[in-house]
Protein backbone atom coordinates (compact mmCIF):
# COMPACT_ATOMS: atom_id res chain seq x y z
CA UNK A 1 0.00 0.00 0.00
CA UNK A 2 0.94 3.20 -0.91
CA UNK A 3 0.10 6.70 0.94
CA UNK A 4 -2.67 7.48 -0.94
CA UNK A 5 -4.13 3.76 -0.60
CA UNK A 6 -3.44 4.00 3.50
CA UNK A 7 -5.04 7.50 3.22
CA UNK A 8 -8.39 6.21 1.13
CA UNK A 9 -8.58 2.71 3.29
CA UNK A 10 -8.30 4.68 6.69
CA UNK A 11 -11.19 7.82 5.29
CA UNK A 12 -13.66 5.10 3.81
CA UNK A 13 -13.00 1.48 4.84
CA UNK A 14 -15.41 -0.39 7.08
CA UNK A 15 -13.69 -1.69 10.23
CA UNK A 16 -11.59 -0.47 13.13
CA UNK A 17 -7.85 0.45 14.38
CA UNK A 18 -6.20 -1.88 17.08
CA UNK A 19 -4.32 0.26 19.33
CA UNK A 20 -1.18 -1.91 20.08
CA UNK A 21 0.78 0.90 22.19
CA UNK A 22 0.93 0.38 25.67
CA UNK A 23 4.43 1.70 26.48
CA UNK A 24 6.43 1.62 29.93
CA UNK A 25 4.52 2.78 32.43
CA UNK A 26 1.08 0.56 30.90
CA UNK A 27 3.14 -2.73 29.94
CA UNK A 28 3.41 -4.55 33.09
CA UNK A 29 -0.69 -3.72 33.58
CA UNK A 30 -1.19 -5.51 29.94
CA UNK A 31 1.06 -8.15 30.18
CA UNK A 32 -1.17 -8.91 33.63
CA UNK A 33 -4.14 -8.93 31.75
CA UNK A 34 -2.78 -11.20 29.29
CA UNK A 35 -1.93 -13.69 32.60
CA UNK A 36 1.89 -13.15 32.74
CA UNK A 37 2.82 -11.88 36.36
CA UNK A 38 5.70 -9.20 37.03
CA UNK A 39 7.95 -12.29 38.88
CA UNK A 40 7.87 -13.60 35.04
CA UNK A 41 10.61 -10.99 34.31
CA UNK A 42 13.55 -9.21 35.76
CA UNK A 43 14.58 -6.48 33.43
CA UNK A 44 13.14 -3.66 31.13
CA UNK A 45 14.37 -5.47 28.29
CA UNK A 46 12.73 -9.05 29.06
CA UNK A 47 8.69 -7.32 29.87
CA UNK A 48 9.38 -5.30 26.84
CA UNK A 49 10.27 -8.71 25.08
CA UNK A 50 6.96 -10.45 26.29
CA UNK A 51 4.76 -7.43 25.51
CA UNK A 52 6.14 -7.68 21.98
CA UNK A 53 5.78 -11.66 21.69
CA UNK A 54 2.23 -10.94 22.74
CA UNK A 55 1.50 -8.07 19.68
CA UNK A 56 3.50 -10.67 17.00
CA UNK A 57 1.20 -13.21 17.88
CA UNK A 58 -1.89 -10.81 17.26
CA UNK A 59 -0.50 -9.26 14.45
CA UNK A 60 0.50 -13.01 12.99
CA UNK A 61 -3.23 -14.21 13.94
CA UNK A 62 -5.61 -15.32 10.64
CA UNK A 63 -7.91 -13.27 12.50
CA UNK A 64 -5.91 -10.25 12.29
CA UNK A 65 -6.67 -8.99 8.50
CA UNK A 66 -7.14 -5.59 6.90
CA UNK A 67 -10.73 -6.98 6.30
CA UNK A 68 -11.48 -5.62 9.31
CA UNK A 69 -9.04 -3.97 11.08
CA UNK A 70 -7.98 -1.03 8.96
CA UNK A 71 -4.79 -0.12 10.91
CA UNK A 72 -3.11 -0.62 14.02
CA UNK A 73 -1.17 1.92 16.03
CA UNK A 74 1.94 0.48 17.46
CA UNK A 75 4.53 0.94 20.21
CA UNK A 76 8.19 2.78 19.11
CA UNK A 77 9.95 -0.35 20.37
CA UNK A 78 7.15 -2.78 18.69
CA UNK A 79 7.41 -0.67 15.39
CA UNK A 80 11.06 -1.32 15.39
CA UNK A 81 10.84 -5.29 16.40
CA UNK A 82 9.65 -8.09 13.52
CA UNK A 83 6.78 -10.24 12.83
CA UNK A 84 7.82 -13.34 11.44
CA UNK A 85 11.11 -12.25 10.17
CA UNK A 86 9.31 -8.90 8.86
CA UNK A 87 9.73 -5.37 10.38
CA UNK A 88 6.45 -4.96 12.04
CA UNK A 89 5.10 -2.21 10.05
CA UNK A 90 5.59 -4.37 6.64
CA UNK A 91 4.08 -7.40 8.64
CA UNK A 92 1.02 -4.97 8.87
CA UNK A 93 0.95 -3.55 5.12
CA UNK A 94 0.77 -7.28 3.77
CA UNK A 95 -2.10 -7.94 6.22
CA UNK A 96 -3.73 -4.88 4.41
CA UNK A 97 -3.47 -2.96 7.98
CA UNK A 98 -1.83 0.93 8.21
CA UNK A 99 0.38 0.99 10.62
CA UNK A 100 0.49 4.07 13.25
CA UNK A 101 2.97 4.62 15.71
CA UNK A 102 2.70 6.38 19.22
CA UNK A 103 4.94 9.55 19.52
CA UNK A 104 3.63 11.06 23.05
CA UNK A 105 6.07 10.15 26.00
CA UNK A 106 3.62 10.41 28.35
CA UNK A 107 1.69 12.99 30.71
CA UNK A 108 2.55 16.52 32.68
CA UNK A 109 1.33 16.49 36.19
CA UNK A 110 -2.49 17.93 35.84
CA UNK A 111 -2.61 21.80 35.83
CA UNK A 112 -6.26 23.36 34.86
CA UNK A 113 -8.08 20.13 34.79
CA UNK A 114 -5.76 18.90 32.36
CA UNK A 115 -2.54 16.84 31.45
CA UNK A 116 -0.43 18.29 28.30
CA UNK A 117 2.33 16.02 26.71
CA UNK A 118 5.41 15.77 27.81
CA UNK A 119 7.76 17.42 25.56
CA UNK A 120 9.15 15.78 22.46
CA UNK A 121 12.34 17.22 21.62
CA UNK A 122 13.57 13.84 19.37
CA UNK A 123 10.37 13.91 17.55
CA UNK A 124 11.49 14.71 13.64
CA UNK A 125 14.38 12.45 14.59
CA UNK A 126 11.57 9.87 15.07
CA UNK A 127 8.78 10.46 12.86
CA UNK A 128 11.74 10.28 9.75
CA UNK A 129 12.49 6.73 11.00
CA UNK A 130 8.91 6.09 11.32
CA UNK A 131 8.38 6.83 7.55
CA UNK A 132 10.52 5.43 6.78
CA UNK A 133 9.96 2.25 8.06
CA UNK A 134 6.43 2.53 6.01
CA UNK A 135 3.99 4.10 8.75
CA UNK A 136 1.32 5.86 7.68
CA UNK A 137 0.65 7.92 10.78
CA UNK A 138 1.00 9.00 14.11
CA UNK A 139 -1.10 9.25 17.69
CA UNK A 140 -0.57 11.62 20.92
CA UNK A 141 -2.56 11.74 24.05
CA UNK A 142 -3.41 14.28 26.29
CA UNK A 143 -6.31 13.65 29.20
CA UNK A 144 -8.69 16.10 30.21
CA UNK A 145 -10.10 15.54 33.55
CA UNK A 146 -12.60 18.32 33.95
CA UNK A 147 -14.76 21.14 32.40
CA UNK A 148 -12.03 23.89 33.13
CA UNK A 149 -12.01 25.72 29.28
CA UNK A 150 -8.58 27.38 29.40
CA UNK A 151 -7.16 23.62 29.96
CA UNK A 152 -9.44 22.21 27.41
CA UNK A 153 -7.96 25.11 24.98
CA UNK A 154 -4.55 24.18 26.19
CA UNK A 155 -4.63 20.96 25.57
CA UNK A 156 -6.04 21.09 22.06
CA UNK A 157 -3.63 23.58 21.03
CA UNK A 158 -0.67 21.74 21.95
CA UNK A 159 -2.00 18.43 20.08
CA UNK A 160 -2.51 20.52 16.94
CA UNK A 161 0.95 22.20 16.93
CA UNK A 162 2.40 18.84 17.40
CA UNK A 163 -0.35 17.46 14.40
CA UNK A 164 1.30 20.10 12.44
CA UNK A 165 4.51 18.88 12.42
CA UNK A 166 3.58 15.33 11.76
CA UNK A 167 2.35 16.76 8.76
CA UNK A 168 4.86 18.65 7.85
CA UNK A 169 6.82 14.93 7.16
CA UNK A 170 4.02 13.93 5.21
CA UNK A 171 2.11 11.59 7.90
CA UNK A 172 -1.34 11.75 9.02
CA UNK A 173 -1.78 12.85 12.84
CA UNK A 174 -4.16 11.17 15.08
CA UNK A 175 -4.99 13.96 17.74
CA UNK A 176 -6.19 12.42 20.73
CA UNK A 177 -7.23 14.96 23.58
CA UNK A 178 -9.40 11.90 25.71
CA UNK A 179 -11.49 12.66 27.94
CA UNK A 180 -11.87 10.88 31.17
CA UNK A 181 -14.62 8.60 31.47
CA UNK A 182 -14.38 9.26 35.42
CA UNK A 183 -14.85 13.23 34.80
CA UNK A 184 -18.04 14.37 36.77
CA UNK A 185 -18.18 17.36 34.02
CA UNK A 186 -17.69 15.03 31.19
CA UNK A 187 -20.99 16.44 29.41
CA UNK A 188 -19.18 19.54 29.71
CA UNK A 189 -15.93 18.71 28.27
CA UNK A 190 -17.45 17.35 25.50
CA UNK A 191 -19.02 20.59 24.20
CA UNK A 192 -15.56 22.44 25.39
CA UNK A 193 -13.75 20.20 23.71
CA UNK A 194 -15.89 20.28 20.38
CA UNK A 195 -15.52 23.69 20.07
CA UNK A 196 -12.08 24.19 20.56
CA UNK A 197 -11.15 21.62 17.82
CA UNK A 198 -13.26 22.86 15.33
CA UNK A 199 -11.77 26.76 16.08
CA UNK A 200 -8.54 24.52 15.17
CA UNK A 201 -9.68 22.50 12.81
CA UNK A 202 -10.64 26.00 11.20
CA UNK A 203 -7.02 27.09 11.26
CA UNK A 204 -5.44 24.55 9.37
CA UNK A 205 -4.10 25.70 5.88
CA UNK A 206 -6.52 24.18 3.16
CA UNK A 207 -5.92 20.87 1.82
CA UNK A 208 -4.63 19.55 5.27
CA UNK A 209 -6.30 16.65 7.18
CA UNK A 210 -6.35 15.33 10.68
CA UNK A 211 -7.58 12.48 12.50
CA UNK A 212 -9.22 12.65 15.56
CA UNK A 213 -9.53 9.71 18.66
CA UNK A 214 -11.97 10.65 21.10
CA UNK A 215 -13.77 9.30 24.32
CA UNK A 216 -17.03 8.03 23.62
CA UNK A 217 -19.38 11.27 24.18
CA UNK A 218 -21.93 11.24 27.38
CA UNK A 219 -24.74 12.58 24.53
CA UNK A 220 -24.37 10.75 21.29
CA UNK A 221 -23.74 12.44 18.44
CA UNK A 222 -22.25 15.47 19.80
CA UNK A 223 -19.17 14.94 17.60
CA UNK A 224 -20.88 14.66 14.44
CA UNK A 225 -19.67 18.01 13.01
CA UNK A 226 -16.14 16.97 13.22
CA UNK A 227 -17.47 13.74 11.60
CA UNK A 228 -18.21 15.63 8.73
CA UNK A 229 -15.62 18.13 8.93
CA UNK A 230 -13.34 18.37 5.26
CA UNK A 231 -10.67 18.87 7.38
CA UNK A 232 -11.06 15.65 9.75
CA UNK A 233 -9.82 12.19 7.75
CA UNK A 234 -11.86 9.95 10.25
CA UNK A 235 -12.90 10.47 13.92
CA UNK A 236 -12.17 7.07 16.15
CA UNK A 237 -12.72 6.31 19.66
CA UNK A 238 -10.87 5.18 22.11
CA UNK A 239 -12.82 2.58 24.91
CA UNK A 240 -11.74 4.38 27.80
CA UNK A 241 -11.93 2.25 30.53
CA UNK A 242 -14.97 0.84 28.86
CA UNK A 243 -15.26 -3.14 28.90
CA UNK A 244 -15.72 -4.39 25.57
CA UNK A 245 -19.54 -4.89 25.36
CA UNK A 246 -20.29 -1.79 26.93
CA UNK A 247 -17.58 0.40 24.69
CA UNK A 248 -19.39 -1.35 22.03
CA UNK A 249 -22.95 -0.21 22.24
CA UNK A 250 -21.69 2.90 22.90
CA UNK A 251 -19.87 3.44 19.50
CA UNK A 252 -22.41 2.08 17.95
CA UNK A 253 -25.12 5.24 18.94
CA UNK A 254 -22.16 7.21 17.03
CA UNK A 255 -22.76 7.57 13.15
CA UNK A 256 -19.03 7.73 11.61
CA UNK A 257 -17.15 7.11 14.49
CA UNK A 258 -14.60 3.91 14.50
CA UNK A 259 -13.20 1.96 17.29
CA UNK A 260 -9.30 2.35 18.11
CA UNK A 261 -9.56 0.10 21.25
CA UNK A 262 -6.74 -0.68 23.24
CA UNK A 263 -8.27 -2.77 26.11
CA UNK A 264 -11.20 -3.84 24.95
CA UNK A 265 -9.21 -5.55 22.03
CA UNK A 266 -7.26 -7.27 24.30
CA UNK A 267 -8.98 -8.31 27.38
CA UNK A 268 -10.38 -11.99 26.80
CA UNK A 269 -6.88 -13.07 25.46
CA UNK A 270 -4.28 -15.05 27.69
CA UNK A 271 -0.81 -16.45 26.87
CA UNK A 272 -2.03 -20.00 27.85
CA UNK A 273 -4.01 -20.22 25.56
CA UNK A 274 -3.44 -22.64 22.72
CA UNK A 275 -3.30 -21.22 18.95
CA UNK A 276 -6.81 -22.58 18.41
CA UNK A 277 -8.20 -20.68 21.64
CA UNK A 278 -6.09 -17.50 21.15
CA UNK A 279 -7.48 -17.13 17.19
CA UNK A 280 -10.77 -18.22 18.35
CA UNK A 281 -10.73 -15.44 21.06
CA UNK A 282 -9.64 -13.28 19.19
CA UNK A 283 -11.39 -13.27 16.01
CA UNK A 284 -14.79 -12.72 18.12
CA UNK A 285 -13.28 -9.69 19.84
CA UNK A 286 -12.60 -8.32 16.28
CA UNK A 287 -16.41 -9.33 15.08
CA UNK A 288 -17.65 -7.12 18.10
CA UNK A 289 -16.03 -4.29 17.48
CA UNK A 290 -16.41 -4.02 13.87
CA UNK A 291 -20.38 -4.73 14.14
CA UNK A 292 -19.97 -1.80 16.93
CA UNK A 293 -18.20 0.18 14.46
CA UNK A 294 -19.95 -0.31 11.53
CA UNK A 295 -23.65 -1.33 12.65
CA UNK A 296 -24.89 1.75 14.34
CA UNK A 297 -28.38 1.55 15.87
CA UNK A 298 -31.70 3.56 15.08
CA UNK A 299 -30.55 5.90 18.08
CA UNK A 300 -27.79 7.01 16.62
CA UNK A 301 -29.53 7.60 12.84
CA UNK A 302 -31.94 9.44 14.95
CA UNK A 303 -29.73 11.91 16.18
Amino acid sequence: MQYSDMAAKMAAGNGFIAALDQSGGSTPKALKGYGIEEGAWSTEEEMFALIHEMRARIISSPAFTGDKVLGAILFERTMDGTVEGISTPQALIAKGVVPFIKIDKGLEDEVNGVQLMKPMPTLDVLLERSKALGVFGTKERSVINSANAAGIAAVVKQQFEVGKQVLSHGMMPIIEPEVNIKSETRAECDKLLLAEIIKNLDELAEGQQVMLKLSLPVVPGTFDPLVTHPKVLRVVALSGGYKRPEACVELAKNQGIIASFSRALLEDLRAQMNDAEFNASLASAIDEIYKGSTQKTLAAAAV
